[in-house]
């Protein structure tokens, strides 16, 4: 088992798999396998045409890419250049898109000239005239991996002077703050190592492993839980660029997997599929299922299906820079069912109650963690320090109590965001677009359970006097300008809302009525 531990950054971690296994498989994309050495070689070509462009250390480079090689390549060339990545997603539109580079100050962006429909030749255009910090739009092609090949091939990458520091800013990854504004999590060096090398340890990772890896690389579920931890331990991804289960069971079927991951919704699908029982997954020995609270009736479907893989819970958060707790080794049925399991190596973990008192045994409490792969505060122009203290404890908003033996048990989430098929929906940001749309009054949202989708989002929409709001055109209008997966699926017309005395809704009562 290959999991150095004593790699400071992400660039000395990759030379050592590289020294390790430089002709093993690193990645598979669209059907075409890359080694570890020649990853290393293509990422240096990059590193270096970037820099030709005047970007360096400390330098944020925006990418709006699915996952695949492009991707890959620009986060290790950043990685060797001490320069930041900013993930964003191809599912993002202009609202979103507009906040989040002018916040985290970009200077260059990689992305299609057009993808899914949106133009973004067309609106990163505009930005350039808006964003006085955006100074280089980089348009990602076919062409991108080969043309990177050829310098390659021909020796033009000359050795380079880079030294960048653990503590040095890698990632930034936009997640939800208490408020409902997207605040950008500062992921470093050290931070995603320690995540990473935790996390590669506790799953006794090796260069044998292989997964179809379909969790988005703008999350840490994708490009530390995946990427990251299969780069320590010299493994093989394969990059799924949109999830869809045909498309993850027909890689499998190529190249069969050791590893699953991904996040409930993801499972159930792939457990209604029929290529299912036409997949040959011998080989498998892990199934790992994180990103929100599983259904102990999911869990028990895959034990029955997958008899001998053993199977793990992963709890983890933007601003722990990837998984902090996981499913022991031999763990009981009632752990895996009931819990989400034992924080990783390194990782502390206190439960506090709501008078800053330490929760005792079975009590809940708000889950801090500290150590591992903990940031030490948010970054961008947007700070927000309510989340972190003086001691480097985060406060997760995150309700839980640890039991008798130790394990965690979460219990909800203290703020009112709701987690949609993996991806976090904040009501507030939705909110604002739902009011904007003509003819309402008031709205609320709140997050309900959902058999497929783990929850989506419920929105209470009061119409003004006299207008009429039809929800397919108000659904439009919210698809327009949001990602997918915020857009709501619930739509309740009513004529009030129940309020405090001090005017605000209570959302409390909203939730107890769909109870």
């Amino acid at each position: 088992m290959h999991t150095d531990s004593s790699a400071q950054t992400v660039a000395q971690a990759l030379a050592r798999t590289v020294a390790s296994f430089p002709q093993r498989p690193a990645y598979i994309d669209q059907g075409q396998s890359y080694g570890w050495q020649q990853m290393d070689v293509m990422a240096e070509a990059w590193a270096r045409r970037l820099s030709a462009m005047g970007l360096s250390r400390g330098d944020r480079i925006g990418v709006i890419l699915p996952n695949g090689l492009p991707w890959i390549l620009s986060y290790l060339a950043a990685a060797k250049m001490g320069a930041v990545i900013v993930g964003l997603s191809v599912r993002y539109r202009d609202t979103e898109l507009d906040f989040m580079l002018a916040d985290s100050q970009v200077k260059a962006v990689l992305a299609p000239r057009e993808f899914a429909g949106f133009d973004y030749e067309d609106y990163l255009g505009r930005a350039c005239l808006r964003l006085s910090t955006l100074k280089h739009l980089i348009w990602v092609g076919e062409q991108f991996v080969p043309d990177l090949q050829s310098v390659a091939s021909a020796d033009e990458v000359a050795s380079t002077d880079w030294v960048p520091q653990p503590e040095d800013l890698l990632l930034i990854i936009y997640t939800s703050g208490t408020t409902g504004r997207p605040k950008a999590a500062g992921l470093s060096h050290r931070s995603q190592l320690g995540s990473a090398q935790a996390q590669c340890a506790h799953v006794r990772a090796t260069a044998e492993d292989l997964v179809q890896l379909a969790m988005p690389l703008n999350h840490v579920g994708g490009i530390t839980c995946g990427v990251l931890t299969m780069l320590l331990a010299g493994g093989c991804c394969e990059l799924v660029p949109m999830f869809s289960p045909e498309a993850v069971l027909k890689m499998a079927q190529r190249h069969p997997p050791t590893w699953m991951v991904g996040v409930p919704t993801m499972l159930t699908l792939l457990l209604m599929h029929p290529l299912l029982e036409q997949t040959d997954l011998s080989r498998l020995r892990l199934i790992v299922v994180g990103g929100s609270n599983v259904e102990p009736a999911l869990l028990s479907r895959v034990q029955q299906l997958f008899a001998g893989v053993t199977i793990m819970n992963l709890y983890g958060l933007s601003e722990t820079s990837g998984a902090i707790v996981m499913t022991p080794w031999q763990a009981s049925q009632q752990a895996l069912l009931h819990s989400i399991g034992k924080p990783l190596a390194g990782a502390e973990l206190r439960v506090v109650r709501a008078d800053g008192q330490d929760a005792a045994q079975d009590e809940v409490g708000e889950l801090w963690f500290r150590g591992a792969g903990v940031i030490p505060g948010y970054v961008g122009l947007q700070q927000d320090s309510s989340a972190f203290d003086a001691q480097g404890w985060m406060h997760s908003g995150d309700l839980g109590f640890v039991d008798g033996e130790g394990l965690v048990h979460l219990m909800g989430r203290q703020k009112d965001m709701f987690i949609q098929g993996g991806f976090n929906v904040y009501p507030s940001e939705v909110e604002g677009v739902i009011a904007s749309y003509p003819g309402v009054l008031m709205v609320a949202g709140i997050g309900v359970p959902d058999p497929v989708l783990g929850e989506v989002g419920r929105y209470f929409v009061v119409p003004r006097p006299g207008a009429q709001i039809n929800e397919t055109a108000l659904q439009e209008h919210c698809r327009q300008r949001l990602a997918d997966y915020k857009v709501p699926r619930q739509i309740v017309l009513r004529g009030d809302l129940p309020l405090t005395p001090a005017g605000k809704i209570q959302k409390a009562l909203l939730r107890q009525e769909g109870a």
